[in-house]
């Protein structure tokens, strides 16, 4: 009986105390000895195009992580959606009593303009490595090798840290598990979401539909950079996002400037008074009752207070000489919806540019949005505000009649693709992956509240009833939705590590 008793207290000790079965040094020598091959990976799945408006171009993406995965004994299945991509789900039991983790993957990226990439294409993945005037000379990949002195060269393609990046750290971690010959105490499904730069529109029914393979205890999204100074973080919250296009007319085709400049109205003006009417000269929208419902506590300032922010260096790095002031600090702007003009067109520039009226004006609009804000309410919010600006509103090319009757017409279209979510700090799945990162890394993690970002995770948050944390491991400046997006070698190492200290990290 004593001895059965001890059995039970010692199973009892080792399922819920945060004890190690990898050492920090363990961690970082089995990590050394997966570079060459997560090197060979990254660079693989980096020349494959992904951007989801091309639904062909996915498709090898899909094969390429069902192999990854099903050679490291991971189950496979594609789960439908409404449109012609599927999510992946990738799951391995550990632990038949145990309690399940969900991991989030993205795998899609933002679309490429090849003319303003410094490389021959944005799929073609580049080494490079930074001169002393700053700039980026590209290197032969054979003088990548575990002991060159690589911490600080750059992988640039498109993806390398949104987010092909983390998919290959994770698929590194678990190399290192099985060459470490441990198992963690819990369950792992993965899913990989292939439409997320879309706003992955069909993910909440999806989720809906596919609940129960979906069931777990848990959410950890990998993606995303860190804490600016590229320390280690998790972050507790996202905000979700919603998107406006609006489109105001004038002439019917573009028009001579010398013949009908001072006549017909032009859009582009006619544009620029309608956006500049939502905010005014400190950056806060104008739009009565945006920001309703936000009300920081001094609990909450206190937790924002925590992240070690450097206000004076955030502002150098952006090259910005004054902020907005929609929050007194970064981490307080972030706790509020925001409205962002993300893309302008009107007529021709540069090479193109001609004497014209313009026939339209389109401003491309996203609000993020944060857990206190039905994101209906505030799109509807924009909407009435083109209206009471004495827009008539069309959904489609406005009629010649319309034309006739209504001095100013307006193109609004919409869409809210996922809310906001937030978890406690001091949540289970918070506490064991500060356990883990802690043990790691020496210190505990930067927290952060909320992320300005938006990840597709409510769908799963609301539906599944799981609480979701960010781990973020690329490298803040890395570009990523721009120009020349890259990943940091060192993040890339730093990220293995991350993946394979939570592996290792018994789950109570």
């Amino acid at each position: 009986m004593k001895i059965a008793y001890l059995l039970l207290l010692l199973f009892w000790i080792w399922t819920d105390s945060p004890s190690q079965s990898l050492s920090p040094q363990q961690i970082e020598n089995l990590t050394q000895q997966q570079l060459p091959t997560a090197w060979n990976d990254f660079r693989a799945l980096l020349s494959l195009p992904n951007d989801a408006h091309y639904p062909d171009d996915i498709e090898p993406n899909i094969t390429w992580l069902d192999s990854a995965f099903h050679s490291r004994q991971f189950q496979t299945t594609r789960l439908s959606t409404k449109g012609s991509i599927p999510l992946l789900l990738a799951e391995r039991q550990f632990a038949p009593s145990g309690k399940t983790v969900l991991i989030y993957l993205q795998a899609d990226g933002q679309p490429v303009d090849p003319t303003r990439w410094n490389q021959s294409h944005p799929f073609t993945p580049v080494l490079k490595t930074q001169t002393e005037d700053g700039s980026w000379q590209e290197m032969d990949w054979k003088q990548l090798a575990p002991k060159a002195d690589y911490q600080d060269w750059r992988v640039f393609a498109r993806s390398a840290s949104d987010a092909k990046g983390p998919i290959i750290m994770f698929l590194a971690a678990l190399d290192a598990m099985e060459q470490a010959g441990f198992t963690p105490n819990y369950n792992i499904k993965v899913i990989i979401d292939f439409e997320e730069e879309l706003g992955s529109p069909h993910l909440p029914a999806a989720v809906k539909v596919h609940q129960e393979a979906l069931a777990a205890d848990m959410l950890i999204i990998y993606d995303g950079p860190p804490h600016i100074s590229n320390q280690p973080t998790l972050k507790f919250g996202a905000r979700g996002i919603a998107t406006i296009t609006l489109t105001v007319y004038g002439p019917r085709v573009p028009q001579h400037s010398g013949h009908y400049g001072n006549y017909a109205p032009n859009p582009g003006f006619r544009l620029s008074h309608l956006l500049a009417s939502m905010k005014d000269e400190r950056g806060k929208v104008t739009i009565l009752g945006f920001y309703d419902g936000i009300n920081l506590s001094e609990d909450t300032k206190n937790i924002l207070q925590q992240v070690p922010d450097d206000e004076t260096a955030i502002q150098q790095q952006l090259g910005i000489a004054e902020t907005d002031k929609v929050g007194e600090t970064y981490q307080e702007a972030l706790q509020y919806p925001s409205l962002n003009i993300r893309g302008l067109s009107s007529g021709w520039v540069a090479q193109r540019v001609r004497t014209i009226v313009p026939s339209t004006a389109t401003a491309e609009i996203d609000i993020r949005l944060v857990m206190e804000s039905d994101p209906e309410r505030l799109v509807r919010l924009v909407r009435e505000h083109v209206e009471q600006q004495s827009y008539h509103l069309v959904d489609s090319l406005p009629t010649d009649e319309e034309r006739s009757t209504y001095p100013k017409i307006a193109f609004f279209r919409s869409q809210i693709s996922y809310p906001a979510f937030r978890t406690k700090l001091d949540s289970e799945v918070g506490n064991w992956l500060s356990a883990a990162l802690t043990h790691h890394f020496g210190e505990s993690p930067i927290k952060i509240r909320t992320t300005g970002g938006s990840v597709p995770i409510a769908p799963f948050v609301n539906t599944l009833g799981i609480p979701a944390v960010i781990v973020p491991t690329v490298n803040p400046d890395n570009n990523q939705h721009s120009p020349n997006e890259n990943l940091r070698l060192g993040n890339l190492t730093r990220g293995i590590e991350t993946y394979l200290s939570i592996l290792a990290q018994p789950l109570p």
